[in-house]
């Protein structure tokens, strides 16, 4: 392809948004708005799974042992906890070993658990750590009814309501998702076709003097990729910035909650809603040239 053809796409590609400025701008705002609401989306959901990732890594089964439980006991849950597989970590906590945890987690009234040195109520525990929550009650299940066992404790109930709370977060993020990309390849595909509508005479006269079917669309096609990579544009620079400065309050007022602040993976976020934002105009422009330009 000469250099001169490759001007002239680009020229009538910048004419056409030029020509309808009021209509590129109005295309370029609504398209910022919909990755911004795109990029927020996918951040929230992000997080969401960063925050539902971060419980599920807590959830352990606490497996107590009885009084009489004597140390050959102790031993075979031992060997049977370092045979399973879903097993990803276990630690043996004496009766001795919570109360002090117990003593600390108290502070400064401590003091009013002295009276449980002499006669410590609390059992030896193992505390086990799966490799997924999935996992948690079908290991729980295995333990409870053994004859050294007391009781298991795993969250019961919360562990499912958190499984079900994870899964529909991150169905519903896709979802909206789906629905704002679809949305914004529209938006462009409307956009094109009042392009192409407004120069249908001269398209005409261009196939009556023998110009290419790709001759006349690609203009069309770098007209919205533009408008799409413009609309990205905005929306990253928003997004960006915007974010860092609400995680940076959320840190300071409640560093507790577990948020996403890498800065290689959010860049990596915004590049991906740049290359979005080209497909979606390349998509929108080829939607429009194929069902409203007879070429």
């Amino acid at each position: 392809m000469r250099l001169r053809t490759i001007c002239y796409y680009f020229r009538e590609a910048l004419q056409s948004i030029l020509r309808n400025s009021w209509l590129s701008v109005a295309s370029i705002g609504v398209v910022a708005v919909s990755l911004l609401i795109l990029g927020g989306s996918l951040l929230i959901v992000l997080n969401a799974g960063n925050v539902a990732d971060n419980l599920e890594s807590s959830v352990e089964v606490s497996i107590f042992l009885k009084d009489e439980a004597t140390p050959e006991q102790i031993k075979e849950i031992e060997n049977k906890l370092i045979g399973l597989s879903e097993v990803a970590q276990y630690v043996f906590v004496t009766k001795e070993k919570a109360l002090e945890e117990m003593k600390q987690d108290f502070g400064e009234e401590k003091d009013i658990l002295a009276g449980l040195e002499e006669k410590n109520p609390l059992p030896d525990t193992f505390r086990v750590k799966t490799h997924m929550v999935e996992q948690v009650a079908p290991l729980a299940r295995q333990f409870e009814g053994l004859a050294q066992v007391d009781e298991v404790r795993y969250g019961q109930g919360v562990v499912e309501q958190l499984m079900a709370l994870s899964h529909w977060v991150r169905i519903a993020g896709l979802t909206t998702m789906v629905l704002l990309g679809v949305a914004a390849v529209f938006l462009i595909a409307t956009t094109i076709r009042l392009s192409v509508f407004a120069r249908r005479r001269e398209i005409e006269i261009m196939k009556f003097l023998g110009a290419t079917n790709w001759f006349v669309r690609l203009p069309f096609l770098l007209e919205g990729m533009f408008l799409g990579l413009a609309g990205s544009f905005i929306s990253v620079a928003a997004i960006y910035y915007g974010y860092f400065l609400i995680i940076n309050s959320i840190q300071v007022s409640l560093p507790f909650v577990p948020m996403v602040s890498d800065r290689d993976l959010i860049i990596l976020l915004m590049e991906g809603l740049l290359f979005l934002g080209l497909l979606i105009g390349a998509a929108g422009s080829m939607i429009s040239v194929r069902r409203f330009l007879k070429v």
